[in-house]
Order: C-alpha cells, then sequence, then structure tokens
C-alpha cells in the first residue's frame, strides 16, 4: 500500500452569509492556487465542503477561512488517504447548504440536543429511543448502527414525506438520529422540532466522528460508512473500504456484486444491469475499452476521471 499523504477535510457551518458571490471567487482562487481540489457550497444559510489536498494546503484553508471571522465554529473532521479522491475543485453557489426543500427550517435557529460520540452508545440502547438512519437508502443498504431505522429516502428532500408517513409525536416521543457527518442532522432534526416532535438528539459530527473516537471492540456501528468521494466508503478505521462504485448508476458495489454475472467493470452491476438499454450498454462498453487503453499508456482517461 502507498504510503497516505493527502488529507480529506470535511466542514461545514450554518451562519448567514450575504456576500456569495465574492466568497465563491476569494475560495476559488485560493484552493487552486493551493492546489486543493473537492467542492464547496455556499448558500445563504452557510458553507458545506469536503476537499482534499496536502498537510500545508488544507492548513492553509483553514487559516484562511479563521481569518474571516465568520467561520471560526465550523464542523470540521479529517482523514488520510493514499491518493487524491478528487479530481478539481469547484466552489457552488446553492439555495440550501444540504437541500431539504423545506423553506423557513432553520438550523441557526433550534435543533436537536447534541450527543458526543462517546454517549452515543448508552443513548441508543436505551429501550424507548427511536433511532433513524437519515442517510439515503444506498448509503444505509452498506452500514448503519445496531438496531436503526432507515428513513428509505431516494435524497434528502424525501425526509419531511418519510416523518410524515411514518413518525408521531405522541408515539415517537424520544428520537435519535444520525448522517455521515452530522450536516443532514442539523436541518432534519429542526423539521422534527418544528413537526411537534419535543426530545430530539443527535449524534455530534456525526458517523465520521463516532468512527474516529471510538474502538472498533466498543463499537455499535455494523459494515461500512459511504462518503461522497472517490473512496466510495470507509471502514471502522477510516481506512477506504472493500465498496467501489458502479460507473452506470453509482450505487456502492460490495464483492460480492463484483462476483455477479451482471457484474461488468465500467459498464453495469447488478442493480442496473436490466435497466440498460443496448445503446448505452454499447457505449459504456466502448468507454471501458479506452479507460483500459489509457491506462496501459500510463495515462488518465477523462471518463475515469467522471467515474469518481
Amino acid at each position: 500500500m502507498l504510503e497516505k499523504q493527502t488529507i480529506v477535510a470535511a466542514f461545514y457551518q450554518f451562519i448567514k452569509l450575504d456576500d456569495l458571490a465574492a466568497l465563491r471567487a476569494k475560495l476559488l482562487v485560493f484552493c487552486e492556487q493551493q492546489k486543493i481540489k473537492g467542492t464547496i457550497l455556499l448558500a445563504a444559510e452557510g458553507i458545506n465542503a469536503t476537499v482534499s489536498g496536502s498537510r500545508t494546503a488544507i492548513d492553509q484553508l483553514c487559516a484562511f477561512l479563521n481569518g474571516d471571522g465568520r467561520f471560526e465554529n465550523l464542523e470540521y473532521k479529517e482523514s488520510l488517504y493514499d491518493k487524491d479522491p478528487f479530481y478539481r475543485m469547484k466552489v457552488k453557489l446553492k439555495k440550501e447548504i444540504v437541500t431539504l426543500g423545506v423553506p423557513g427550517t432553520d438550523p441557526n435557529s433550534k435543533t436537536g440536543k447534541y450527543v458526543s460520540s462517546g454517549q452515543w452508545n448508552e443513548l441508543i440502547s436505551e429501550p424507548d429511543v427511536f433511532v433513524i438512519d437519515v442517510r439515503n437508502d444506498y448509503e444505509c443498504e452498506i452500514g448503519s448502527f445496531k438496531n436503526a431505522t432507515s428513513s428509505n429516502t431516494k435524497t434528502f428532500r424525501d425526509f419531511p414525506d418519510y416523518v410524515k408517513n411514518n413518525l408521531n409525536p405522541a408515539k415517537h416521543k424520544k428520537i435519535a438520529m444520525f448522517c455521515t457527518g452530522g450536516i443532514r442532522c442539523e436541518k432534519a432534526s429542526a423539521y422534527m422540532l418544528e413537526q411537534g416532535f419535543d426530545d430530539v438528539y443527535q449524534l455530534h459530527g456525526g458517523i465520521l466522528r463516532y468512527l474516529e473516537e471510538i474502538p472498533e471492540e466498543k463499537s455499535l456501528w455494523e459494515g461500512e460508512c459511504f462518503v461522497f468521494d472517490g473512496r466510495v466508503a470507509v471502514n471502522q478505521s477510516l481506512d477506504k473500504g472493500d465498496y467501489e462504485a458502479c460507473y452506470s448508476c453509482r450505487h456502492p458495489v460490495s464483492i460480492e456484486d463484483r462476483q455477479s454475472e451482471h457484474y461488468l467493470e465500467g459498464v453495469s452491476c447488478p442493480k442496473c444491469f436490466h435497466t440498460l438499454s443496448p445503446d448505452r450498454r454499447e457505449r459504456l462498453h466502448e468507454r471501458q475499452k479506452q479507460v483500459r487503453l489509457a491506462e496501459q499508456k500510463n495515462m488518465q482517461h477523462i471518463g475515469a476521471r467522471q467515474q469518481n
């Protein structure tokens, strides 16, 4: 294995921003100068990012943000990887930094009660606590906390419908929720408080901080954790896991899936094999052939870049 040398930093903060265009320009120039790659989302409600770069570059970015004066309370975490999981730098302006689609839901005003990693096991082991995984269905499939209930959402926009159709403040009196890094829980818990749920808790720092702070022998996490970069998923040690991404449908593909006759590298996996038209299948076969030719010449094919 190659020596780990790339820092993958994920951070967010809900804070009122009113100079989005100017801030976007400054961040893009700065990150490109530091050879940082990844994505930063900016909205009137705050900032959300996952980026990668050298130790020096990431430290410089943190100093740049702290120097702004508004980003002193970033929810920040990082991990190591033996290569860069991103191929370019993007800074995007959005309506929301995490899209719930419910106007007025403001984590700056109210959120659920934060629970530390060290307190989480005890909380979710209480018999009267209803534990919700607020991530999307394909994320939940590859790993989750013991006894957690999936919200069965395709996108985070579906979460309000899940609450409406499955939860009742009179029945579900004590709720604990979690997500990858904590940001979706900020919005989800704020929304649930608006709907009349009084006792709502959220895992502070999300699954990634929990895996960082809780030893595997004491962990109640089962499986791997999906991440939105080239690693696809990380294991209990926050190293790259066993999953790869299907180029066609982008779903995580396990070792077992890759043994299936319906798995063709760069073309299909068991989840999407029967949905591909003959024309698309042929185009994907041709793209994969070009990727392999480029690899033989030690070149990077643009289609391989798109895969990540």
